[in-house]
């Protein structure tokens, strides 16, 4: 592992490997509590958006471009196949995605033998308009969650999340705003999430110490808010710049008081974003 190795923390709790996912998730040790994937949705096909009020090129990069649709199905078979040797026994994923790979996630999963148990719609409050006015505004992602076996028992905090919503039984759909200007102020990735859609899957489906991957780190918004709720973290990134950035904003919250800030923004949000 030590080739792969960009950054660790101190007390190795924060851990950066740079390469490809599907070369690296096999040297790791096979016990992840959690995996949070937020792999490419192959949006990058040259089109327009609106962000911020300015009309913005789509692409993403080339990791995002579509090759065949034959192609993308073996990636996503690959890279969860080599997660899912690595998970715990009783360890959970989540896997964001939208209408152009979510219901090849959906396939492949069962073939693999996880066992999917929701498919949870994060609502976004702020979505970009659309400006082309030819159909509805999209301002939704779906999150597949799925154990990795059938037949054994998963950690879910159900009493947690009851109390997160008002003391009522959480639903599957979570109403949360995109990430805010106090989230990039180290800088941004182009498909980076909020903290507190993060931080709701972490205390859901795990307990303090918990180890978690996330095999498409980008700028380690899964490992910033495991942090903050003291979690362990293993991020696989192949861009050097996002891997930098992912630095940055872990050595910004050891910064005195961060922490706490962050955590209180985490529940407000949650408490805000679940009363339904």
């Amino acid at each position: 592992m030590e080739s792969h190795s960009f950054f660790s923390s101190t007390n190795l709790d924060f851990n950066l490997l740079k390469g490809d996912c599907l070369t690296v998730i096999p040297k790791l040790d096979n016990n992840i509590d959690m995996v949070f994937a937020d792999p490419p949705y192959f949006l990058s096909n040259d089109g327009l958006t609106v962000k911020n009020g300015k009309v913005q090129s789509v692409n993403k990069g080339q990791w995002d471009k579509l090759v065949s649709d034959n192609d993308a199905y073996v990636f996503t078979y690959e890279w969860l196949f080599a997660v899912r040797e690595k998970m715990a026994d009783n360890a959970t994923l989540w896997v964001s995605g939208t209408h152009h790979n979510i219901f090849t996630l959906g396939r492949i999963l069962p073939q693999l033998g996880f066992k999917i148990l929701n498919v949870i719609t994060w609502e976004k409050t702020n979505p970009p308009p659309n400006f082309s006015c030819r159909f509805f505004t999209h301002s939704t992602e779906f999150i597949i969650w799925a154990r990795k076996h059938p037949k054994v028992p998963h950690y879910f905090d159900y009493d947690l999340m009851k109390r997160l919503n008002n003391d009522k039984q959480m639903k599957d759909v979570w109403r949360l705003p995109a990430i805010a200007k106090w989230e990039k102020s180290c800088g941004k990735h182009p498909t980076q999430k909020p903290l507190a859609l993060l931080a709701q899957m972490i205390l859901a489906s795990t307990k303090k110490n918990a180890l978690i991957l996330d095999p498409f780190a980008g700028s380690s918004t899964t490992g910033i808010a495991g942090n903050v709720l003291e979690r362990r973290f293993i991020g696989i990134e192949q861009e050097t710049e996002y891997l930098q950035l992912s630095q940055a904003r872990y050595e910004d919250l050891q910064l005195e008081g961060k922490k706490e800030f962050f955590k209180q923004h985490f529940y407000r949000l949650l408490n805000k974003g679940n009363d339904n």
